[in-house]
């Protein structure tokens, strides 16, 4: 029999009573970059979840790039983020945190004037949003090759931080113009070193990282993030099939609890391929509908789905995909900042058919 969308599956040691992730959404509510308590009546509302990703959670001060956004680099942010986590698993839920750091997708106002870091000396495109408001991606410093270490033992720190604070696990962000991908990506790596050059030099960054995070915590509990056909913030690689290729050979082999890889269902598919090359879990994402995502499953390509704005104003998603009842809609003007309005106000089902009768 088939596997279906709502069926229980194992990722790794975590469990899950269904394959309906909640994928990881900035929402630019921390108190500065410490979780903020309302945190915990948002995830909590979508703990019925197979699994809830975290917001991206930067893995030091050098690794922020947005207003309001949590950190993982410390005890006070090990301690901001406790709460959060066991209203989680009160609710019956599971969450890993999402490792982030955005490289050069970020402006000197995050870093007391100094330019933000990259693999390389070229600018992403796009604007950043400061305190000041929208603000050009300016070129940033090109990390030393003797700096690349100290990153690399920042996910790790970060990944027993993220352990004290009560997570079931991590989700290294490899994905969406950020760090890990500025090294993998042909048109942001132009280094000389060890880390640039060839597809296995621009990968090792991220293998390296993998090697530290799983020896800070079991690789059943890490999961990783992947976009080979990302164009956000000024992504560009000369060869995204053989990179998909390389990295699904690459990340194999390493028991990691899951790979998340960022395709979506229409147009030029990866996931095909990445799963002929790569022998673990996967989640997929990008836009998938009810429809979409059991059609996936359903043909074994994917092992579970993750949703992005479905999950914003959807706070009981796994209740509406089986019974059918029709998704709200999300409020974009709502996406970012602000208060509980857009954030935790969304109506449940139950609600929406009393307000309906």
């Amino acid at each position: 029999m088939a596997p279906d969308l709502l069926s229980p599956v194992r990722l790794g040691a975590l469990a899950l009573p269904n394959r309906v992730v909640m994928a990881p959404m900035t929402r630019s509510r921390a108190d500065g970059t410490l979780a903020a308590p309302l945190a915990a009546t948002y995830y909590a509302q979508r703990a019925s979840a197979g699994l809830i990703v975290s917001e991206g959670t930067q893995v030091s001060t050098q690794g922020v790039g947005y207003v309001n956004t949590p950190g993982i680099y410390s005890d006070a942010h090990a301690t901001a983020w406790r709460p959060i986590t066991d209203a989680v698993h009160a609710a019956g839920g599971r969450i890993v945190a999402q490792l982030w750091h955005v490289g050069r997708v970020s402006h000197p106002d995050f870093h007391g004037g100094a330019l933000p870091v990259g693999p390389s000396a070229i600018a992403g495109e796009g604007n950043v949003y400061t305190s000041k408001g929208f603000e050009p991606m300016p070129t940033p410093r090109a990390l030393e090759t003797d700096e690349v270490t100290g990153v690399v033992e920042d996910f790790a720190r970060a990944a027993g931080y993220a352990r004290a604070a009560g997570f079931d696990g991590v989700e290294v962000h490899g994905a969406n113009g950020y760090l890990i991908e500025q090294f993998l990506f042909s048109g942001s790596n132009t280094r000389t070193d060890g880390y640039g050059g060839s597809v296995e030099n621009r990968t090792r960054f991220l293998y390296e990282i993998l090697n530290a995070v799983t020896a800070a915590w079991s690789a059943d509990r890490v999961g990783l993030r992947l976009s080979p056909r990302n164009t956000f913030n000024g992504g560009v690689e000369d060869d995204r099939a053989g990179l998909t290729d390389v990295l699904a050979r690459g990340v194999s082999g390493r028991g990691l609890a899951y790979v998340h890889l960022v395709d979506p269902y229409e147009g030029e598919r990866l996931v095909p391929a990445f799963r002929a090359g790569y022998d673990g879990a996967l989640i997929v994402a990008g836009g998938y509908t009810g429809e979409t995502a059991r059609a996936i499953v359903a043909a074994g390509e994917a092992d579970a789905v993750a949703f992005a704005t479905a999950f914003i104003s959807n706070p009981d998603l796994v209740e509406r995909l089986r019974t059918g009842a029709p998704f709200a809609e999300a409020d974009r003007a709502t996406f970012y900042g602000g208060t509980e309005k857009g954030y935790t106000d969304y109506p449940a089902l139950a609600d929406d058919l009393a307000l309906a009768a």
